[in-house]
C-alpha cells in the first residue's frame, strides 16, 4: 500500500506477479465478458452521442465510396480484388480484365460474395485472402477468418465454377499458411495437431499434403524447434525448374533458411541468420542486419550485395554491391519481377526506386525516374507470382493533403494513371512541414505536422500526435483519410513522430529503439510532444496522443513516464504487461524486440516500461480510452483490460471499449472501423476541451 489510504496499487515493480486482475485475461470467462460489457455501457454512454454519430456516418461513408480505389493484382489473364461498401459489408472477391480495369466503371466478375456465404454457414466469416494455383489460376486456397482473428480455416475454391471443392483442401481454423507445390500438392505450415505448434502459436513443421489424404498421413518433411517463432515454406519458379526453401524463424528477426526437395532439406545457406534475403531461381540477394565477414571481404550493415545462385551454393562469394546506406539513406525493401530486382530506397524520408537487372556480365542498375520529391510513393509488382511478371509495375503516390493515385508502369516508360483516390477531407489551407528535435541525447528526432497555414488557435492548437517506434516499421506522408475527415477539416493539427525503433533510417536506427532502447523510443515521442508546447504550436493540455499494438506500449508509457506533455490518449489493441506478455498468445514472438522477462538481466529494464507495474496513484495521468478487441489472437485483450481496470482501481479518468470482433484491427467491417475510429476521437477532442466545430 502507499500513502493513498485504501488505494490498493497492485501490481507493483516490487512484487510484479501479485495480479489481481489476472482473471480479465480469460478472454471468454463469464466475469471477465460481464466487465467488459459494463464498460463498454459506461463508454457509449460518455462518448456515443450525435456529434460521434456524426463522425461514424461521415467516416464510414468515405471508406464505403464506390471510387475508392480497387487495389488489384494480377493472377494469370485476370486482375483480382476484394471489395467492400456499403452493399457488401463483408464484401465481395471479384476479378476483371486489365482492358476493363483501364475503364471508369469495370465490370468485374463476383467470385465470392462474403456476406452471401456467411449468411447461409451462419459464420462470421472475414476475408484473409486467398492463394491461387499458379499457371492456370483455376484453383484458389481461401483464407477465412472467424470474427477477423489470425487464425483462419482453409478452403480450396474453384475459381472457374464459382463453388467450394467439398473434399479439397480444407482445414478448421489454425494460424496456417499453404504453398501450392504442384496441381494436386500444397506445402502446409499449420499449429494443428500434437506438439505442431511453437511457444508462440504458429506452425513448427512443414508438411506435404496431397489431393484427397487425411492431414494426419501428410508427411513431415521439415520441423523446427517448439522454442522458434514458426517455420515457412517458398517455392521459386523458374523457366529450369522450382526450388523449394525452408526456413525457421528462431526469433523475429532471425531465420535459418535451407534448400530443399519434397523429401527435406538439403543445403543450408551460409547467410546470416538476420539478414534479409531474396531469391530468384537463378540469384540470391542478400542485405545483413550487422556487419558481415564473408569470402574474405566485409559487407557493411545494410548493405545490399547479389551473386549468382548456383555460384553462392558452390562456395563462391563474389558478391556484388547494389546499394550502399549512408546515415539517412537506406534500403526500404526489394522483390523480384520478370527477372529484374526492385528496390524500394528511403532518401532522408524521401521515396525512390532502382531496378537491378542481373546477368553473367554482372547487375545493370537503372533509377525509376519521374516520380514526385514530396509525399511518399510505394511501387511492387503487378503480378503475384515473380515467374509471370511481364515487368509491369503498380506505383501509389500521395501526400498528407493529397489523395492517392494508382499508376501502372514500366522500368522504361512514365506512369499511366488508372485511378485516382477521391478527397476524403476538405485540405483547404492546410500545410505540410517538416520538423527535427534534439532528443536528451543529441540525436535529432524528425516528425511531420500537418496543419492550417494561418491557424486561429496558434498556441493552443488541438493537437494529434501519433507514433510507433518499433519492429523497423516506418511512418511516413500518407494520405491518412480519418485524421483527414475527424481532425483537419473540424481545424486541428495532425503530427507524425518518426521514432527511434522504427525503420525511418536502417537498422542502426531500429537498434536504438530495440530492447533497452524501448524507453529511449517512448522518450523520443514525450520530446516531441514538448517541442510542439516550445515552438508555440500548442500547450500540453491540448495534444491528444494514439497509438495502436506496440504502439499502444508507446502510449501507456506516456501515461505514467510522461503524464505531464499530454492532455489525453488513444490507446489501441496494446502491449501493457511486460511481464506476462511473453506467456499470452503469440507473445513469446516478440522476446527479440523487447526482452525475456523471466531473464532478470531483462525484466531489470523491461520493469521501466511496464506501465502495468508502474502506474500509481496520486500522479495525474491524463484521461485515456483503452480499447482493443476480442477476436484478437495476436495481442492479448487481457492487456488492454487489465490496464483500464487498474487504472480505475487507483480512481484515473480511464475508459474501456472492446467490440466483438475485429482481430487485431478495429473491425470487421467498415462500419465497425467507423464506429472504434470516431468513439476514440470523440473521446480526445472531449477529453482536451476542444469544442466540436461541427
Amino acid at each position: 500500500m502507499t500513502e493513498h489510504t485504501g488505494i490498493d496499487p497492485r501490481p507493483t515493480l516490487a512484487d510484479p506477479d501479485d495480479d489481481p486482475f489476472r482473471w480479465l485475461e480469460e478472454v471468454e470467462g463469464e466475469d471477465a465478458l460481464a466487465w467488459v460489457e459494463a464498460q463498454n455501457l459506461a463508454t457509449r454512454a460518455a462518448y456515443a452521442d450525435t456529434l460521434f454519430e456524426a463522425d461514424r456516418d461521415a467516416l464510414k461513408a468515405i471508406l464505403d465510396r464506390p471510387d475508392n480505389i480497387p487495389h488489384v493484382a494480377r493472377r494469370g489473364d485476370w486482375l483480382y480484388n476484394f471489395w467492400r461498401d456499403g452493399a457488401n459489408p463483408r464484401g465481395i472477391w471479384r476479378r476483371t480484365t486489365m482492358a476493363e480495369f483501364d475503364k471508369a466503371d469495370p465490370d468485374w466478375h463476383i467470385l465470392l460474395d462474403l456476406d452471401a456465404l456467411a449468411e447461409k454457414e451462419k459464420a462470421d466469416w472475414i476475408w484473409h485472402g486467398a492463394s491461387t494455383r499458379p499457371g492456370s489460376h483455376d484453383r484458389a486456397i481461401l483464407r477465412l477468418s472467424t470474427g477477423g482473428s489470425d487464425a483462419v480455416a482453409l478452403r480450396e475454391f474453384d475459381i472457374e465454377a464459382g463453388h467450394f471443392i467439398e473434399d479439397g483442401f480444407n482445414l478448421p481454423p489454425a494460424k496456417s499458411m499453404t504453398h501450392w507445390l504442384d496441381r494436386d500438392s500444397l506445402l502446409l505450415t499449420t499449429p494443428m495437431g500434437d506438439g505442431m505448434a511453437t511457444q508462440s502459436g504458429y506452425a513448427r513443421t512443414v508438411r506435404l499434403w496431397r489431393h484427397g489424404q487425411d492431414l494426419a498421413d501428410a508427411a513431415v518433411i521439415f520441423e523446427g524447434q517448439a522454442a522458434s517463432v514458426l517455420v515457412g515454406a517458398h517455392l521459386s519458379r523458374g523457366s529450369a525448374g522450382n526450388k523449394i526453401w525452408l526456413s525457421e524463424v528462431k526469433s523475429f528477426f532471425e531465420a535459418e533458411i535451407w534448400l530443399a526437395d519434397k523429401t527435406g532439406p538439403r543445403q543450408k545457406l551460409d547467410i546470416p541468420t538476420d539478414a534479409k534475403v531474396k531469391i530468384h531461381p537463378d540469384w540470391l540477394v542478400v542485405k545483413p542486419r550487422h556487419s558481415w565477414q564473408t569470402g574474405g571481404t566485409e559487407i557493411p550493415a545494410d548493405t545490399v550485395v547479389g551473386i549468382s545462385l548456383d555460384a553462392f551454393l558452390s562456395g563462391e562469394r563474389s558478391f556484388q554491391v547494389l546499394f550502399e546506406p549512408t546515415e539517412r539513406r537506406i534500403v526500404q525493401g526489394f522483390t523480384w519481377f520478370s527477372d529484374q530486382l526492385l528496390v524500394s530506397i528511403l532518401d532522408d524520408l524521401k521515396p525512390c526506386f532502382e531496378v537491378w537487372t542481373p546477368n553473367k556480365e554482372g547487375w545493370q542498375r537503372k533509377e525509376i525516374a519521374g516520380l514526385s520529391d514530396g509525399g511518399t510513393a510505394n511501387i511492387w509488382p503487378l503480378d503475384v507470382e515473380e515467374s509471370e511478371s511481364n515487368g509491369e509495375l503498380l506505383l501509389m503516390s500521395q501526400d498528407p493533403v493529397t489523395p492517392a493515385n494508382l499508376a501502372k508502369l514500366t522500368v522504361d516508360g512514365p506512369p499511366q494513371v488508372l485511378k485516382r483516390q477521391p478527397p476524403a477531407f476538405d485540405a483547404t489551407g492546410l500545410t505540410v512541414s517538416r520538423h527535427e528535435v534534439l532528443a536528451a541525447d543529441g540525436t535529432a528526432i524528425p516528425y511531420l505536422q500537418v496543419g492550417p497555414a494561418d491557424d486561429p488557435l496558434a498556441g493552443q492548437a488541438p493537437v494529434h500526435l501519433y507514433g510507433y517506434g518499433g519492429f523497423g516499421v516506418s511512418l511516413l506522408p500518407n494520405y491518412r483519410m480519418t485524421i483527414g475527415k475527424l481532425w483537419l477539416e473540424k481545424g486541428g493539427t495532425s503530427v507524425i513522430a518518426n521514432l527511434r525503433g522504427g525503420g525511418e533510417f536502417g537498422s542502426a536506427w531500429h537498434e536504438l529503439g530495440r530492447h533497452e532502447g524501448k524507453a529511449l523510443s517512448h522518450d523520443d515521442f514525450a520530446a516531441v510532444a514538448k517541442d510542439l508546447v516550445d515552438r508555440g504550436v500548442t500547450r500540453p493540455e491540448r495534444i491528444a496522443a494514439e497509438g495502436g499494438s506496440n504502439g499502444g506500449l508507446l502510449i501507456t508509457n506516456m501515461l505514467t513516464r510522461h503524464p505531464a506533455r499530454f492532455g489525453a490518449l488513444f490507446c489501441t489493441i496494446p502491449l501493457v504487461d511486460m511481464r506476462r506478455y511473453s506467456k499470452l498468445l503469440a507473445g513469446a514472438s516478440w522476446i527479440d524486440e523487447y526482452g525475456d522477462p523471466d531473464k532478470p538481466e531483462d525484466w531489470a529494464y523491461l520493469q521501466n516500461i511496464s506501465a502495468y507495474h508502474l502506474a500509481r496513484p496520486g500522479e495525474g495521468y491524463p484521461p485515456i480510452l483503452l480499447a482493443t478487441s476480442r477476436r484478437d489472437d495476436r495481442v492479448h485483450p487481457g492487456h488492454a483490460r487489465k490496464m483500464a481496470a487498474k487504472l480505475q482501481a487507483l480512481g484515473y479518468d480511464s475508459a474501456f471499449y472492446e467490440p466483438e470482433a475485429g482481430g487485431h484491427g478495429y473491425g470487421k467491417d467498415n462500419a465497425e472501423t467507423a464506429a472504434f475510429v470516431a468513439l476514440g476521437y470523440r473521446f480526445l477532442r472531449q477529453a482536451i476541451g476542444w469544442e466540436d466545430p461541427a
